[in-house]
């Protein structure tokens, strides 16, 4: 969605040389390609994965940048990691099954060795503290205070479309920027896993892929996901950080719907499933089910397959109009795929070269959002009243910005 968003408008990415700033090691500026040093270039956004280092991302991003991330509950996140990267943590491929780990999770686990850091406390992790710390209310509070300190908003991935209203409002974005089919869905067990009933299960937030189907993948045995009440219990317990970061901020959000209003967050939620409905309908083959990605011809917009957890992808339509098809791949084109193709549009072969003799770039990523250029965006700046006139929502309002508060406007009423 941020690529997309800033293809569209012609914004600035802090993009990495390769496909993560450097992760999992803590950011570094100079891991972005381009940068020449603090504040030399203005960069709109940020979002591609990182270990959050915020003194060094703000010698890349502007002084009045919005920060937002997003949080997954840490069974769930627990279960997708094992299946995404049991292959790739050491304390995972020891594991017969992801049980057999909770069970005895000190037998499997040497907090020294590469990539172990998927097993224990992701969450805290990514934020950039030590997850290895023995947890303590004290210091859990403290973390939590940190994150607050520096994220205006926190999103919860088991409430996506709740999560894209709140998002939309913090950045003043018109209902079509937010929204997306999911991308990077790990393989379940056939159901209504389609881009029409609204879920959204996907690796890039680390989501669950509990149920996925039994069988062989790649000649190898899909990882064993099952867990009791009790494992799920002792799982929590073995991420205490970020079960704790999890209730504290899934309370916040909450709290934050209460303020924005149930009644319209049930409207505008159903206005997203019902525009998520419709684009689905025009932009992809089988009614928008996710299909495997060897079924898959385009390679621009077949999906990166690691493990032996088959990660799922789009069809186009076929017969689609030039400027409709160009939309509907905006909407599917794999992060790898769009992160290249922006790449080539920031840093023509020309540039490229010159930047190189100068020894300039290298890497960046995150979750951040960077002020607009209104010369790029078309956008209106009303210093006097702080208003900032944007683009035109689904009902054809103008959107208004006005004391951080998002307002459709009309010419004779205001909706609400």
């Amino acid at each position: 969605m941020l690529y997309r968003f800033g293809e569209e408008r012609n914004l600035c990415f802090a993009l990495p040389l390769g496909y993560q700033l450097g992760y999992p090691l803590p950011f570094n500026a100079h891991r972005v390609k381009g940068y020449r040093g603090p504040r030399a270039t203005e960069f709109h956004i940020m979002g591609n994965h990182m270990r959050f280092n915020k003194p060094e991302v703000e010698k890349v991003m502007p002084a009045d940048t919005f920060y937002f991330s997003i949080i997954r509950d840490p069974v769930a996140l627990a279960e997708s990691s094992f299946a995404y990267y049991k292959e790739i943590a050491p304390a995972f491929r020891k594991a017969k099954g992801l049980g057999d780990f909770v069970d005895d999770p000190n037998k499997y686990y040497d907090p020294r060795l590469r990539n172990n850091h998927y097993a224990r406390n992701l969450l805290w992790f990514d934020f950039g503290m030590d997850n290895n710390a023995n947890f303590s209310v004290e210091l859990a509070q403290h973390g939590e205070a940190v994150i607050r300190q520096t994220f205006r908003l926190i999103l919860v991935s088991e409430y996506f479309d709740e999560s894209m209203i709140l998002l939309r409002h913090a950045l003043c974005w018109p209902l079509d920027a937010v929204v997306s089919f999911s991308l990077n869905a790990q393989q379940q067990k056939p159901s209504s896993n389609s881009v029409m009933g609204g879920s959204w299960v996907g690796k890039a937030a680390v989501a669950a892929g509990v149920g996925a189907r039994a069988g062989r993948s790649q000649g190898k045995m899909l990882p064993n996901l099952s867990l009791t009440d009790r494992q799920r219990e002792k799982l929590r317990q073995w991420n205490a950080l970020d079960w704790y970061l999890y209730k504290a901020f899934n309370r916040t959000f909450w709290e934050d719907i209460d303020k924005f209003g149930r009644a319209q967050m049930e409207q505008e939620v159903a206005l997203l499933r019902m525009r998520r409905e419709i684009l689905g309908r025009v932009c992809l083959k089988d009614d928008g089910k996710p299909v495997e990605a060897y079924r898959i011809r385009d390679k621009n917009i077949r999906p990166f397959q690691r493990g032996v957890v088959k990660i799922l992808g789009y069809e186009l339509q076929p017969g689609l109009d030039n400027a409709t098809r160009m939309a509907c791949l905006r909407m599917i084109r794999p992060e790898i795929q769009y992160k290249d193709l922006l790449d080539s549009k920031q840093f023509p072969r020309a540039v490229q070269s010159q930047l190189g003799q100068q020894g300039q770039g290298l890497l960046a990523a995150g979750g951040a959002f960077g002020r607009h250029d209104s010369s790029r965006t078309g956008e209106k700046m009303m210093t006097g009243e702080a208003e900032m006139e944007r683009e035109r929502d689904w009902d054809g309002s103008r959107i208004m910005k006005s004391n951080q508060t998002l307002k459709g406007v009309r010419e004779k009423e205001r909706l609400r």
